[in-house]
């Protein structure tokens, strides 16, 4: 992909489908293959998803958007979301151009470092259990190495092992190995779990105990994305709202999030809009992804926010988000789903940190969208516009009528199905 296009694009939600897929054609994001692909009514045959789950009758679609104006890391990207719900894509998109102002996103990944856990029974002495354990690290490492060649050979493979005494549990004190394993550009999970398979019995050797549970860890903490961004305060205002109130808006709904966990749940889910839109555009397995976000959002023993909202020495909005971000690039979905293979694409990445990098950018566009919504004019505003669009189609409107309908419940203030399903039937009869 050439980095000089543009992911500023103006007017794009204004076009007609066909149109907004001809002008990506024009500039040179999409090529005629991708055209007639996005243009057919399905992309995934049934065989094809017999082949992916079980007891499978037939397939469900999502709608899939693009995100625009983003910069990451000085790059243009236009960024692939799948989700139902209105105002996110629109939400994330306007943000990204604020954030274009004060230099766009700045994202960095960790190295794409799992976590795989044996835990171990039958134990007379932990503590003696997990010194013979470190004591032969380096065999245990190589045994594990010998899962997955080709993976090591790309200098993936297994890097550490630690071990944590649980002292206290339920069922009394038992010893857990993790085995620190670097996936390249994989999710990673099914190299973990045969590497654990393959050192399960020599660990049983050693300890003199019994390994029990053998799977992989979801709280991916070494493996964690970071973005940061900075807005202009004079990009803030709108509307009768100047920038400095629309600031301090924001950071006075971020606090709320950060000291009461009900408050976070509902922010953090704000983040996740955007970040799990394009994990499944992008063919990677979203409930890992949520799960180990909602982890680390506890890990200090508290639930708080995943992000970080505070006003820079020149009175400028500054934000930052991290987590961790176990996605691949390569194997299971990512290969499998022709609309994963083409959002992949249509990023530009080459690699999973590259991958992880736009997501987390993604999340913090969103929950500054969010934040923006909540401290100023409220959420229901922008997101009950959009939303009125499907109370139109469910109430049974059709072409020009869903637009006409959409926008006569918006002007009512009545967004309800009952309501649209009268409108339709007075003007159908007026016909």
């Amino acid at each position: 992909m050439s980095e000089s296009k543009s992911s500023r694009i103006g007017g794009f939600y204004n076009l007609t489908l066909a149109d907004r897929l001809q002008q990506l054609v024009d500039l040179g994001w999409i090529d005629d293959m991708d055209l007639q692909m996005l243009s057919r009514q399905t992309t995934l045959t049934t065989q094809q998803a017999d082949h992916m789950v079980e007891n499978v009758i037939g397939l469900f679609a999502l709608p899939m958007g693009i995100a625009i104006n983003f910069m990451i890391n000085g790059r243009d990207v236009l960024v692939p979301m799948v989700i139902e719900e209105p105002s996110v894509i629109a939400g994330a998109s306007f943000m990204a151009k604020l954030a274009r102002a004060g230099g766009g996103f700045q994202a960095q990944a960790d190295p794409p470092i799992m976590i795989g856990q044996l835990q171990i029974l039958n134990l007379n002495d932990p503590q003696n259990a997990r010194l013979k354990l470190l004591d032969k690290k380096d065999e245990i490492l190589n045994k594990a190495a010998h899962a997955d060649p080709v993976l090591q050979s790309l200098g993936g493979g297994p890097k550490d092992i630690e071990i944590r005494i649980i002292e206290e549990s339920p069922y009394g004190k038992f010893l857990v190995l993790h085995l620190l394993y670097d996936v390249r550009d994989a999710m990673g999970a099914n190299a973990i779990n045969t590497a654990l398979e393959k050192i399960a019995p020599m660990v049983e050797e050693i300890t003199g105990g019994k390994v029990h549970l053998k799977i992989l860890s979801n709280l991916a903490d070494r493996r964690l994305a970071h973005a940061h961004c900075t807005i202009p305060t004079d990009q803030l205002g709108f509307e009768g709202y100047s920038g400095e109130e629309v600031r301090d808006g924001i950071l006075n709904a971020w606090a709320f999030a950060v000291k009461d966990p009900y408050r976070a749940a509902t922010h953090n889910k704000g983040i996740m809009n955007g970040i799990d839109a394009v994990v499944i555009a992008s063919g990677n397995d979203w409930r890992a992804v949520e799960a180990g976000a909602h982890a680390f959002a506890a890990r200090s023993g508290q639930y708080t926010s995943l992000s970080t909202w505070e006003k820079d020495s020149q009175g400028n909005l500054a934000g930052s988000l991290e987590l961790p971000l176990a996605v691949g690039i390569i194997g299971g979905a990512t290969k499998v789903l022709p609309m994963a293979k083409f959002a992949l694409k249509l990023m530009g990445v080459q690699t999973a940190q590259e991958l992880a990098e736009i997501i987390v950018s993604v999340g913090l566009a969103q929950n500054l969208a969010a934040l923006r919504a909540l401290s100023s004019e409220g959420i229901q505003r922008g997101h009950m516009t959009l939303h009125a669009r499907q109370i139109a189609l469910s109430a049974g409107a059709q072409g020009d009528e869903i637009e006409k309908l959409a926008n006569e419940l918006v002007a009512q203030g009545v967004i309800r199905i009952d309501r649209a399903e009268q409108i339709l039937q007075t003007w159908r009869k007026s016909f």
